[in-house]
């Protein structure tokens, strides 16, 4: 039945988001509404409820292995999820609280991406040019983090972060119901629920790697902010403290320093060259190819859909990838990956291959031109495939937990983890080359942007650990006592920032994360650290490893989400996942590439700033 339902739900949802033809898309959300009605009949039925209870409690009539039961306690979790478990009234609560916070959510994300307007005279005359201008309005819609003059930088941060009373009030009640929302189902708080069954297990597993990691950035995070504040003195002669609308736009110029413009290198990003170092990468690693195949009538929504069938050299075709790979007018900009058919066991001893989507913007071709990417585009194309290579090597029994159908801390490892191979010289040898002469970009070029990815990346990942350090906070408050998410905010701050507080500023009334990844966005940085530490213990020494590629296939990828994913890491890597492991393999693979960077910056005597 659950298989039935998802291979709907998920073409359904899909279309709704994806489909150019709104007449597709309206039917798609009528689909997704009516099956949603049906789930939420079946997620309250309480006769198979009871039936499940008792299977997990006392056992099944037939034999049943870890999986199954493993499984069964997931389907449990999520009955129980919508209160079914609770008296009427409190199961009513429950009902109505969900509700109330998928209100509250959105109301949030609304504002949290609303522009601001001010009136030109506010702003000095010579930055009102950097802005949208309405007659006597200037609309602020971001933080103009690319913008050279610094005033400008500071003007947007300071209006664009301005308080708003309104999403204050909202933010603080979407806590409270999500904290009582919890409390009814049986945990002490909002985090407590959302971390069940993840591989970080509690919030204060979550805590204690935050923590541990805020140590260790500190002293390395202040050698980058030092060397932004030389940058800043040299470049602007300015004598204002480094600030923190300065961080993006001095990582930015760091990077083109040692590399140039990305556009410099996109005639050797072209879309055909980055595939075929992908499937020259999976037919090392695992010995599959990634075959281009004609898509039958009906199977593509728009007229530029690529149909690529996953092939293994002995075990045969393994699933497939529909590839929607160019911007368009209407499509969301977000790069994704989709489930629409997820693998599973049959019935009758066959296999039921996934059938997956990887939508992406990237540049569409043009007259004797094709698709050429920027390195970050690159970038984003491995971390999406990573997905689908989750999806296509996962062998699991049921389709419930298939793939990337496991814990956000753990569906991000593979991803991640070939954000590494994109990153490494060797691999990036084997494919970059300009899309008309065929010339191999040179190997002293590559080395220089792979290491400047990760300029500044101690103070980079400073500022994640305080996003994430902010949103297991928040989640842990109740607000009972008249403390606003601002006082939060700024303790946070204090804890695990290297610069000052920005007064009259609210970050976190912008933090639309927070709707979509409450008390999860420690997810990141645990998976990064995962992924860094396979990196390491597998792929470091040889990027194209089949011994190696085989062990993270079938110890990995092929059990999706089907068992606690704790115990399938600790497995894999043969040592337990704590919070000192991973903060461990993260700051050693971020001191390894700032010793590559510090080599090419001695090596690179012309380099002005740095």
């Amino acid at each position: 039945m659950s298989n039935s339902l998802c291979k709907v739900a998920d073409l359904a949802e899909f279309i709704r988001i994806a489909h150019p033809d709104h007449h597709f898309s309206k039917s798609a959300e009528d689909a997704c509404i009516a099956i949603g009605t049906l789930v939420e009949q079946l997620n309250t039925h309480t006769v198979i409820y009871n039936i499940l209870r008792n299977v997990v409690e006392n056992g099944d009539l037939l034999p049943t292995t870890s999986l199954d039961n493993h499984v069964a306690q997931l389907f449990l979790f999520d009955f129980e999820q919508s209160g079914i478990h609770l008296p009427e009234e409190k199961r009513k609560l429950a009902v109505d609280l969900n509700e109330y916070v998928l209100h509250l959510g959105q109301r949030f994300s609304i504002g949290a991406h609303q522009a601001k307007l001010v009136n030109k005279e506010d702003l000095p005359s010579h930055i009102r040019h950097q802005f949208a201008l309405e007659g006597d309005n200037i609309t602020i819609n971001g933080l103009y983090t690319d913008a050279a003059n610094e005033i400008a930088r500071e003007a947007a941060y300071k209006i664009y972060l301005y308080p708003s009373e309104e999403q204050e009030a909202t933010l603080i009640k979407l806590l409270q119901s999500r904290n009582l929302l919890a409390q009814l189902c049986g945990f002490p708080t909002y985090a407590h629920r959302t971390l069940r069954g993840s591989l970080a297990e509690t919030p204060e597993m979550v805590t204690s790697f935050l923590d541990s990691l805020t140590a260790e950035l500190k002293p390395r995070a202040a050698k980058d902010y030092n060397t932004m504040r030389n940058m800043k003195k040299k470049m602007h002669h300015s004598s204002k403290e480094l600030a923190l609308w300065d961080i993006p736009y001095y990582t930015g110029v760091a990077r083109r320093q040692l590399t140039g413009s990305g556009e410099d290198f996109t005639a050797y990003f072209s879309l055909g060259a980055c595939m075929e170092g992908l499937d020259f990468l999976f037919q090392t690693l695992y010995g599959i190819r990634l075959q281009p195949t004609p898509l039958k009538p009906g199977e593509a929504w728009n007229n530029d859909i690529y149909k690529i069938e996953v092939i293994h050299e002995s075990e045969g075709f393994l699933g497939t990838i529909f590839c929607d790979f160019y911007d368009r007018s209407r499509k969301p900009h977000q790069d994704c990956h989709f489930t629409i058919v997820g693998g599973k066991e049959l019935s009758d001893g066959s296999y039921q291959n996934p059938v997956v989507v990887l939508m992406l913007t990237l540049p569409a071709p043009s007259w004797g031109r094709p698709s050429l990417l920027t390195p970050s585009m690159a970038d984003n194309l491995f971390h999406e495939m990573g997905h689908a290579m989750h999806s296509m090597l996962a062998r699991t029994r049921y389709q419930h937990v298939t793939g990337t159908r496991c814990a956000t801390d753990l569906a991000e490892v593979p991803s991640i983890l070939m954000e590494f191979f994109a990153s490494d010289p060797r691999v990036v040898s084997k494919f970059a080359r300009h899309y008309k002469t065929g010339e191999k970009l040179s190997m002293e070029r590559i080395e220089a942007l792979c290491s400047a990815k990760h300029s500044f990346s101690a103070s980079d990942m400073q500022q994640q650990v305080f996003y994430s350090t902010l949103d297991q906070r928040l989640h842990n408050s109740n607000f009972d006592n008249g403390t606003c998410t601002t006082d939060i905010l700024n303790q946070v701050q204090q804890e695990c920032y290297g610069l000052p507080i920005v007064q009259n500023t609210a970050w976190q009334h912008r933090f639309s994360h927070l709707v979509g990844y409450g008390a999860k966005y420690y997810s990141y940085l645990l998976s990064r650290g995962v992924a860094a530490w396979i990196w390491q213990q597998y792929f470091q020494e040889n990027p194209f490893s089949r011994q190696s590629g085989e062990k993270f296939r079938k110890g990995f990828l092929a059990h999706g989400g089907s068992k606690p994913p704790h115990e399938m890491v600790a497995s894999f890597l043969g040592k337990d996942v704590n919070p000192t492991s991973l903060t461990q393999s993260l700051i050693l693979d971020l001191d390894m590439k700032q010793e590559a960077l510090q080599l090419l910056l001695r090596q690179n005597r012309s380099t002005r700033f740095f």
